[in-house]
């Protein structure tokens, strides 16, 4: 038994995702949060932005000594993976689930990825895919609106904005006939009723907050990690700009108010160096 926190960190709202998945799988589990919604998106810097961003996300959830860390990000799970992979305790991001279900789902060996700019630049869903199945037949899409969109909590099915934009993005998955669709990016299993809706009910679109969270149910289960099954777990929210904002939009996507949960932290105060110590 561990009582120690899970650590989940994004970009902004995506993550979200995860979290609520985390909560109904993993009712026990206390759950820390960090939305850096001051510098939201990801998906459009440099490699070497994001894995400086990454760098000080971990290390503010370090401080709260998690058992677990949950990169809920496509961009951070896929550009700075190695980096994660150094972490001196357990972590995940969404690639490996999200890939792996993937190929398990497909029918027809044509699987569409949804990704940001980085994620789909970053070819690592492609390889991860092919290590599974290497017939595989893959179409990636970069969707750098979509994030935008759910940060601006225009999720609703006949959202007039949000509609046009998927199906434009969808397109050419579709065309060429995929029948297994991953939503690389935390964000887009928000907007799952619009993208369902478009693509049909024959596609089968892989949920990467749920899978994420699948995995971490299982990493627990099997290293005898989980908390008392008597214990509620509780979540803290955390935002690099102002909580209100993000309090708002997630009390829609996760169906609950977080308004006394969630706090304001300057992320630049978590400097990267010795990262993987967890000293200053």
């Amino acid at each position: 038994m561990n009582k120690n926190p899970v650590g989940v960190f994004d970009s902004g709202l995506g993550g979200l995702s995860t979290v609520r998945a985390i909560k109904k799988l993993l009712p026990n589990e206390d759950i820390i949060y960090f939305g850096d919604t001051g510098r939201v998106p990801y998906g459009t810097r440099s490699n070497e932005t994001i894995e400086s961003y990454t760098a000080q996300d971990i290390k503010f959830l370090r401080s709260f000594d998690c058992k677990m860390i949950a990169v809920a990000c496509g961009t951070v799970s896929t550009v700075s993976r190695e980096l994660i992979k150094g972490l001196p305790l357990p972590s995940t991001g969404i690639l490996t689930p999200s890939a792996k279900a993937a190929a398990l789902a497909t029918k027809n060996g044509k699987i569409g990825i949804m990704g940001t700019s980085a994620t789909i630049n970053s070819g690592a869903f492609d390889k991860e895919i092919k290590s599974y199945n290497e017939k595989a037949e893959i179409t990636s899409v970069a969707c750098p609106l979509l994030v935008s969109l759910v940060e601006s909590n225009w999720c609703g099915v006949d959202d007039d904005v949000t509609n046009p934009a998927v199906k434009r993005y969808l397109k050419p998955i579709l065309e060429n006939g995929c029948d297994t669709v991953i939503l690389g990016c935390t964000h887009f299993p928000h907007l799952i009723p619009i993208i369902r809706n478009i693509a049909g009910e024959g596609v089968t679109l892989i949920d990467s907050g749920l899978e994420e969270a699948k995995y971490i149910k299982q990493y627990l289960d099997e290293n005898d990690m989980r908390n008392a099954p008597d214990h509620k777990g509780e979540a803290k929210y955390f935002v690099s700009d102002r909580p209100q904002n993000f309090s708002s939009a997630a009390a829609t996507l996760l169906g609950e108010s977080i308004d006394n949960e969630c706090s304001f932290i300057d992320i630049f105060k978590y400097i990267q160096e010795d990262l993987w110590t967890g000293k200053q």
